[in-house]
């Protein structure tokens, strides 16, 4: 583990599977920790579940398509930890519609939230962040990939993100250091009781041959945020056991 004593986070999807277990495995490391989700109940639960000693984690409501609610989760942020100097922008949206049947509305949902709130968060951040500070977009391996079929909104947000990354990090450094992971299948709440899909060939075709643990992204978004990680900005590290390799 890392040493983020004394240290803030915002984690965003912190509701989820991945954003959750991120919040957690930063509080093992010392991090008091914003958690922020869609979900107000389950961050609710999740920060009192932290809570069991000290008062290191709160629970905030948040809407990542809403441009306001980037600086109001800012702003919580300091009034209770008074600096910051951690943000995973993990709040993201994944549905199944095939392109030429889309929605506008599917189509713009999806932006708004996987790649606009991303970029919410990270302007508002930037204005308070410590020098020293770290910014980790999730992104995914579909954005390398293309993402499969039913999937080609959600790839083009993450490509997206990954642009956003690359850019943010001339502009933000040297001050702060910007990075993505690109998560493959990971078997979060959403997936884990799909038998079919864990046994399948499309996850045995993976290098590594099983979908992978939301502790295995969270511990790649600890150490980009890490001093470990100090002379790292503007790249992306695949979390995919081999499913894309490229």
């Amino acid at each position: 583990m890392f040493d983020f004593n004394g240290m803030t986070s915002i984690i965003t999807g912190a509701g989820g599977g991945i954003g959750g277990e991120t919040a957690r495995y930063f509080h093992a490391c010392g991090a008091s920790v914003v958690l922020a989700d869609i979900n107000g109940a389950a961050v609710e639960a999740a920060a009192s579940a932290l809570n069991t000693g000290d008062a290191r984690a709160i629970a905030v409501q948040y809407d990542a398509s809403v441009p306001g609610d980037a600086g109001m989760l800012v702003e919580r942020a300091m009034e209770a930890f008074g600096r910051l100097d951690h943000v995973v922008a993990n709040a993201g949206i994944y549905t199944n519609e095939r392109a030429a049947n889309m929605s506008d509305e599917v189509w713009r949902r999806t932006m708004q939230i996987n790649l606009d709130g991303v970029f919410y968060l990270c302007r508002e951040a930037n204005r308070v962040m410590a020098a020293g500070g770290a910014i980790v977009a999730s992104a995914s391996a579909s954005a390398h990939a293309g993402g499969s079929l039913g999937h080609a909104h959600y790839g083009a947000s993450k490509g997206g993100v990954l642009a956003l990354v690359r850019g943010l990090a001339r502009e933000f450094g040297p001050r702060l250091r910007v990075n993505a992971v690109s998560p493959g299948t990971i078997e979060t709440p959403m997936i884990a009781d799909n038998a079919a899909l864990r046994n399948s060939d499309l996850v045995s075709s993976f290098a590594l041959g099983r979908m992978g643990r939301p502790e295995e992204v969270a511990s790649v978004i600890a150490f980009l945020c890490s001093d470990a990680a100090s002379y790292v900005t503007g790249e992306t590290i695949l979390v995919c056991g081999g499913s894309y390799i490229g």
